[in-house]
């Protein structure tokens, strides 16, 4: 019997802890995949295509704008936070925040809205949580970009409940040193790379991040070292040693300004690019995503992260994150969801795409 019942899919609490109980760590999305698509074919309102993991729903219905309604399947790794536990009104467990809860909105709004007021279509995709490349909607905007059509484009990311507009961008970059093998009873005869990799630290301690505000919503950039490495073995001098460095960008650059900042920060040392994707502005000025806003309660802010909302921007589509998640919560141990909250989320998108 499928955990995705139709008494579990009339209910956004019950089945976004269906959805966060079956396990989707990147890579392994074809279970939760395999349950949404069946659910989603027997909505027979609703035209399903899958691609790999990924599933895009359409009504069909000859309105005058389409809404996309979009979520990632997949999490982060498991954390000793699976499955899910319910205690008063939170739902603890992985991917409660990021983004089930968002994902089982969309999923509610496709089993329970069958005539709206727009023409809906819906994303459902993977490997959100991993490199870009791999990323199931920006396959599926290389591939079969008219699935993805539409006036309007709502990411179910975690926002606490308030509209998170635009996106900062994000680029991974690793700076490499090097030097000269030795023994290290001679260290005198090599050069240390782990030792040459002490500028780079210093600069990052150093750096200052801006604070940028891109039509009306404040972003803070980041620049920092996520991962280090270097070493042969316990009696060698190293010839090479290497940090790898994040750089989270405001929506006032593209990938390629961004490029040259990080370019310019690391000036004299080797830089490879391992990583990227665009940032993405606000675009509160199109009347789509403001009658969203407004629909939602009027209030907004800057979304400090990178969404998927960058990807409908390169497809001409504006769109803004909406979800019940608390994003400060995502990839933690103790990620939660209130229940409150979903319920909340739920009740304002369905007043907005339900016919009144």
């Amino acid at each position: 019997m499928t955990v995705l019942s139709e008494a579990v899919l009339a209910d956004p609490v019950a089945l976004t802890r269906a959805l966060c109980d079956i396990p989707s760590v990147s890579w392994n999305e074809a279970e939760i995949c395999d349950e949404v698509e069946a659910a989603l074919k027997r909505m027979g309102h609703l035209t399903t295509e899958r691609v790999g993991n990924t599933l895009v729903a359409r009504t069909e219905l000859g309105r005058g704008r389409r809404v996309m309604l979009a979520g990632h399947l997949d999490t982060v790794p498991v954390n000793d936070n699976f499955p899910t536990r319910l205690d008063g009104d939170v739902l603890w467990g992985l991917g409660t925040s990021d983004m089930k809860s968002g994902t089982a909105l969309a999923l509610w709004i496709a089993a329970t809205v069958p005539e709206p007021k727009f023409d809906l279509s819906f994303a459902f995709y993977d490997r959100e949580e991993i490199e870009a490349e791999h990323n199931g909607l920006n396959k599926l905007s290389k591939t079969r970009p008219e699935l993805l059509a539409a006036d309007f484009a709502i990411l179910l990311e975690p926002t606490y409940g308030l509209v998170e507009a635009g996106c900062q961008g994000t680029m991974r970059v690793r700076v490499t040193t090097s030097g000269k093998r030795a023994h290290s009873a001679r260290s005198w005869k090599g050069e240390n790379a782990i030792h040459k990799i002490a500028p780079v630290l210093e600069r990052l301690n150093a750096y200052e991040a801006r604070e940028v505000e891109v039509d009306g919503c404040t972003y803070r950039e980041g620049l920092n070292a996520v991962f280090i490495g270097g070493g042969v073995a316990g009696n060698v001098i190293p010839d090479e040693a290497w940090a790898d460095v994040n750089f989270r960008f405001a929506p006032d650059r593209d990938e390629a300004a961004a490029e040259a900042h990080v370019r310019e920060v690391f000036a004299g040392f080797d830089v490879h690019v391992s990583d990227t994707a665009p940032s993405c502005r606000p675009g509160l000025d199109r009347p789509e995503a403001a009658e969203f806003v407004a629909a939602a309660g009027g209030g907004f802010r800057a979304k400090l992260g990178w969404t998927d909302v960058a990807r409908f921007a390169t497809l001409g589509i504006p769109a803004v994150n909406f979800g019940p998640g608390d994003p400060n919560l995502a990839h933690k141990q103790d990620e939660r969801v209130e229940i409150p909250r979903i319920r909340a989320c739920a009740d304002a998108l369905r007043a907005y795409v339900e016919e009144s």
